[in-house]
């Protein structure tokens, strides 16, 4: 088995294509946006599915569950997911 067959795709919120799911494995940031995050829903571990993007970083558009939310490119960029591997592109 070669190396990128063992490691699982990672790449962050914003990085991912509109209709891609994934797992959030990590989020990058301080106490502040770990607390917002977590108010809205968002954990390690929780599966989620990108709808859509803005043109020139405007806010990414998630769903969770039966929920839709919006976050900004930068708290986007800070949230790590673990593509699943059905939903590559």
């Amino acid at each position: 088995m070669e190396m990128n067959e063992r490691k699982p795709n990672r790449i962050s919120l914003a990085k991912m294509q509109s209709g891609q799911k994934g797992k959030i494995i990590e989020i990058n940031g301080g106490s502040g946006l770990c607390q917002k995050l977590m108010a809205l829903g968002i954990k390690t571990g929780k599966e989620i599915t990108k709808i859509n993007s803005q043109w020139m970083k405007g806010p990414v558009l998630i769903r969770q569950n039966h929920t839709q939310i919006a976050l900004g490119f930068g708290m986007a960029s800070k949230v790590l997911v673990e593509i699943d591997a059905e939903s590559k592109k």
